[in-house]
């Protein structure tokens, strides 16, 4: 009898602890028996609701803004 694995000891091949369930009995052991569970938040929103998002303006205001703080930095303490 050829052994399954070399580090298992032939004698104790009758013992249970060296029998190995396979990996669909491992990983299914502890799932519910609907593993799809519905989806508390829909993605995608109501039909025809608009994402509001800030203006290209409120962008390039904020970076304008830093840039205008590095530059008085610079020219302040040279």
């Amino acid at each position: 009898m050829a052994s399954p694995s070399p580090h298992i000891d032939p004698r104790a091949f009758g013992d249970a602890r060296n029998h190995y369930s396979t990996d669909d009995q491992f990983y299914g052991s502890d799932r519910p028996e609907r593993p799809l569970l519905p989806e508390d938040r829909p993605r995608g929103g109501v039909t025809g609701e608009v994402a509001r998002h800030r203006g290209t303006w409120a962008t390039v205001g904020l970076v304008a803004l830093i840039v205008l703080i590095v530059l008085i930095g610079i020219a302040l303490f040279p």
